[in-house]
């Protein structure tokens, strides 16, 4: 291996070259346009830079010159060389342990505590962790030592290198710094003490006042806040008052993680900012409330609903992201298999009729009913939709929200909205009585109604609605079909290994005894340790067949229904998530935990 005293353009070539990550062609090629290329993203960063990244925008790196030209790695078609690829085999190169920051598994404390943001966009140096008084800093140059040691006296601390991407280190400046810098710059100027919120202290401390929604430094740290969920591709926010503080968590693929602690006393101001950009009623905190954001992020709307309710330390503030790149898909991207992809495309062709999407919270029925809806959408056709609360405005609908403090509920709106000339209507959710008589007096006059129903299978949506008071001849005239979904949790394509299931793992999925190869997740950096990345749904489809209609009595079991849809060849949701298993899509374990 060539040996690198100093990151230059060349050495570095040299060492990819010898590391097998690019071949002869490709060296020639990024050492005769180097030093174009360099230029081109000096102008780059310099015409979007800020001035605080000036410093760190007038040294572009060797290694974002060669990341630069999405070199395509040897042997392995469809990865580029990006600079995590290339600071990796420095790292190894110079004997140093590389790093993939992960800003999950970052103590805010440590990163802002130790080093001066300003030495740290000069150096590109960031605290990563402390532990045992050892400070385990990464740096973007492995040459810069006289840096650290500056730093070891200077903090009286013993300090550890790793080497990362100058990438992820201005990533953790940026959003790390940003967040500390407002939160203590609105602790400051706060007074001390009141919590209004706080159901232990009510009585004592009454009359203080909360701090300004729109001081300044909060603004800046909740924009901070909603520019670290949309980074990490967080599906939800949850901002929680406990006794003395306030805890700050995102969930990533369905699975919550810790982001920040900040003081309580900040509490009250940031969820009053929030409230007030969802237009919500800043004086209310006594009762829950629902209210929406829409702001704009790598050049794509987001849509924000928000949700307050008020909890034993203040008020719980849950937001809800809804990525148009995850809300609105192709069906078929979806996870369908062909079968049920085909059942699905003949129901929404109906011209009328009822179709249920049925699961818990978090399955992706919402996503489900909004990708059908924007395949069927046309200027042909007239979509009506009536939700609590409208969860995405789409200008291709018509969409209709449902307000019941002022007495205007799925059943109201539901019994004129006929009057509108509908060809195809989405029920957000039916919950009553009323609400499933007007989705069958829908489908009866000719329209074709699409809506939502808590239940854990396809079948037991047919139940549910004789619960409600359907009769069953109407249930057989108008449904069409219920669709069962959840979401597993899909491998980490670069940490994928082989399991093969034991034997009782193969009965318990009733698998014959012959060896089945699975595959899980080691986990690794692209991951965050977890082996999983991204999530796959899975579709139980129960198609109305004569023979189904014919056995639908008001005293009909639910077991007597699953047997018969079975026996038409309906695959139950753990048949569905075992086959995804056995294609190596997810594990044994998100098995059992989606589907019981």
């Amino acid at each position: 291996m060539p040996e690198i005293k100093k990151l230059t353009l060349e050495n570095c070539t040299r060492l990819l070259k010898h590391c097998g990550l690019i071949s002869a062609d490709q060296l020639s090629d990024v050492l005769a346009r180097g030093k174009a290329q360099e230029t081109r993203l000096y102008a780059q960063h310099l015409a979007g830079g800020s001035r605080r990244l000036r410093a760190v925008v007038e040294n572009i790196s060797p290694v974002e010159v060669i990341a630069s030209f999405n070199l395509e790695l040897r042997g392995l078609p469809g990865r580029f060389l990006t600079e995590d690829v290339i600071t990796e085999a420095i790292a190894a190169a110079v004997g140093m342990e590389y790093l993939k920051i992960d800003p999950l598994k970052l103590n805010l404390d440590v990163v802002t505590a130790h080093i001066p943001r300003p030495f740290s966009l000069k150096n590109l140096i960031v605290a990563v962790a402390e532990k045992g008084g050892i400070l385990t800093v990464a740096v973007a140059d492995p040459f810069n030592t006289a840096i650290i040691n500056e730093l070891a006296i200077a903090r009286k601390l013993e300090i550890k290198r790793v080497l990362s991407s100058k990438k992820d280190i201005l990533k953790i400046l940026r959003e790390f710094y940003g967040f500390r810098a407002s939160v203590m710059a609105a602790e400051q100027e706060s007074s001390t003490g009141a919590d209004l919120g706080n159901l232990e202290q009510y009585f004592k401390l009454r009359g203080n006042q909360d701090i300004e929604s729109n001081d300044t430094h909060v603004i800046s740290a909740v924009d901070f806040l909603l520019h670290y969920a949309f980074e990490q591709h967080s599906s939800d926010i949850h901002i929680e008052p406990k006794r003395e503080k306030t805890l700050i968590r995102f969930r990533i693929d369905g699975v919550m993680h810790n982001i920040h602690v900040i003081p309580k006393l900040l509490h009250a101001p940031i969820v009053s900012r929030i409230k007030m950009l969802s237009r919500m009623d800043l004086a209310e905190k006594r009762r829950p409330q629902d209210g929406r954001i829409k702001t704009n992020f790598n050049n794509k709307d987001i849509e924000l609903r928000v949700s307050t309710v008020p909890v034993a330390f203040g008020e719980k503030v849950v937001i809800r992201i809804f990525d148009p790149d995850i809300l609105l898909q192709d069906l078929d991207s979806m996870g369908f298999y062909p079968r049920e992809l085909s059942l699905y495309n003949s129901f929404i062709r109906r011209p009328n009729g009822i179709i249920l999407i049925t699961g818990p919270t978090g399955s992706g029925k919402t996503t489900t009913l909004y990708s059908s809806l924007r395949s069927l959408a046309s200027p042909e056709v007239n979509i009506v939709t009536v939700e609590d609360p409208i969860e995405m405005v789409m200008e291709e609908f018509n969409q209709i929200g449902v307000q019941q403090a002022i007495g205007v509920g799925f059943d109201s709106i539901l019994r004129n909205i006929l009057r509108q000339d509908p060809d195809i209507i989405m029920i957000g959710e039916i919950r009553d009585r009323e609400t499933a008589e007007s989705a069958v007096q829908a489908a009866l006059t000719g329209h074709l109604a699409l809506s939502t129903l808590h239940t854990n299978d396809s079948a037991s949506a047919i139940v549910r609605m004789l619960d409600l008071g359907i009769p069953p001849f109407l249930i057989s005239a108008t449904l069409i079909g219920v669709i069962a979904q959840r979401l597993v949790r899909k491998i980490c394509p670069q940490c994928k290994i082989v399991y093969e299931l034991n034997a009782d793992e193969l009965a318990y999925l009733q698998l014959d005894k012959k060896s089945h190869i699975s595959w899980e997740g080691q986990g690794c950096k692209e991951c965050r340790g977890t082996g999983y990345k991204g999530r796959s749904g899975i579709f139980e489809v129960l198609e109305m067949s004569e023979r189904i209609k014919s056995v639908i009595t008001a005293s009909v079991e639910l077991s007597d229904l699953t047997d018969l849809a079975r026996k038409e060849g309906m695959e139950s949701l753990r048949q569905v998530a075992t086959r995804k298993m056995l294609e190596g899509v997810t594990t044994y374990e998100e098995i059992i935990s989606m589907t019981g």
